[in-house]
């Protein structure tokens, strides 16, 4: 069954003033800070809802979890510590075979392994991911913002032969969190 939706978060809040931590309590300034952890534990309804009535008809569980792997290009845990208590709750294997930099091949990888993927990423690659989905930066943001934490980017494909299309879902999970999409251009 070929890939018919891919959704793309960014990686849950991050130390900005505020202190990141490991699991244990242990300060990392590379992990998610106390909110960062709410938003992980949330996202856990938010792509397995009791019942399977989804917030949003545009999401669907995961079938396959990628977050970036560490390398030289970065060294944050953030993006698979916001997946690991999903991919935990649906006994999924976390990929994090392709660091950031790497995200062509990502891209290839997901488009392939068939049904529903979902992908944990830093803020400023999530457009280059959209491109290679889409095979252009046309009707697509071309900047996350920095302070934005609380967004899917969804995209589908019918058919295999198909072209993708892109729809921008909030996540709505945490106080302050915004229904506005990031505007195009």
């Amino acid at each position: 069954m070929p890939t018919t939706k891919i959704m793309v978060i960014r990686h849950a809040e991050r130390p900005n003033g505020a202190q990141g931590v490991m699991p244990d309590g242990t300060p990392n300034p590379e992990a998610l800070t106390a909110i960062g952890w709410q938003r992980a534990d949330a996202l856990v309804g938010l792509f397995a809802p009791p019942g399977g009535h989804f917030t949003d008809p545009h999401l669907r569980t995961p079938q396959a979890i990628y977050a970036s792997g560490i390398a030289h290009h970065s060294n944050s845990l953030r993006p698979q510590q916001t997946v690991t208590p999903l991919a935990e709750k649906l006994g999924l294997r976390l990929n994090t075979d392709f660091p950031k930099g790497d995200e062509a091949a990502l891209v290839r990888a997901a488009t392939i392994i068939g049904g529903v993927v979902l992908i944990a990423w830093e803020h400023e690659a999530i457009p280059d991911i959209a491109q290679f989905i889409l095979g252009g930066n046309q009707g697509i943001p071309q900047h996350w913002p920095g302070n934005r934490f609380d967004l899917v980017w969804v995209f589908d494909r019918p058919d295999q032969s198909g072209m993708w299309s892109f729809t921008q879902v909030p996540q709505r999970l945490l106080p302050g969190d915004s229904a506005d999409p990031i505007p195009l251009g």
